[in-house]
């Protein structure tokens, strides 16, 4: 079996405690590299293009793409920025979208690798806000803010935002990365994660030639 057939026969897959998939399984039979979005979405970052990378921590797949990811914001020019957007496709998800934007507020983004590999090298059931305090402690993390980020109005608002992205983005499976509010590609699109980063930048030098 090739990689891109694996890749789309997992996008039928559960994952673990989310039911998510790369992308619908629609737009992985049309065999297209990426949609166009309409309405084209604003920017959330002022004089910035954004690149919206939409994953969810129970997701296998956002966690073998995140090195990929990461090595790549970081060659991204000034005037791109890369935002993560913790999705949910059930209430039970809810959680670990706080956990992500509480690592933000805490200025411990530096975590978000460990997040991915406590779920799923280490299968630690961090799924919850008591499971999650517990182990944010052994990260060095103290309890009571992770408890005051965590609990906060900010945090809310960062999760009902990124639920109108996920809506108005169309995002039905992860990983998937918006470019410039207008496209959408994703590896079930492109058959592997370096295809889904080649046709990203892609996208992206179409955005800033405009």
């Amino acid at each position: 079996m090739s990689l891109k057939q694996l890749i789309l026969r997992c996008a039928a897959i559960a994952t673990i405690g989310a039911g998510m998939a790369f992308a619908p399984a629609s737009q992985a039979q049309t065999e297209q590299r990426y949609v166009t979005i309409e309405p084209a979405q604003p920017s959330d970052t002022a004089g910035k293009v954004e690149v919206l990378e939409f994953f969810a921590y129970t997701c296998p797949h956002c966690h073998a793409m995140e090195p990929l990811t990461h090595k790549w914001s970081q060659e991204l020019p000034e005037n791109v920025v890369l935002r993560r957007v913790p999705v949910a496709f059930n209430a039970g998800m809810a959680d670990l979208q706080k956990l992500y934007f509480s690592l933000e507020a805490l200025d411990r983004l530096d975590l978000h690798k460990n997040v991915f590999n406590a779920i799923h090298r280490e299968r630690k059931r961090i799924y919850d806000f008591d499971a999650m305090a517990d182990w944010i402690e052994t990260q060095g993390v103290d309890r009571k803010q992770f408890e005051a980020a965590f609990k906060s109005f900010g945090i809310n608002n960062k999760v009902a935002r990124a639920n109108e992205l996920a809506k108005n983005y169309k995002i039905e499976g992860t990983p998937s990365l918006a470019i410039g509010g207008r496209y959408v590609t994703s590896p079930s699109m492109t058959g592997t994660y370096e295809g889904a980063i080649s046709q990203a930048q892609a996208l992206l030098n179409e955005v800033l030639s405009k």
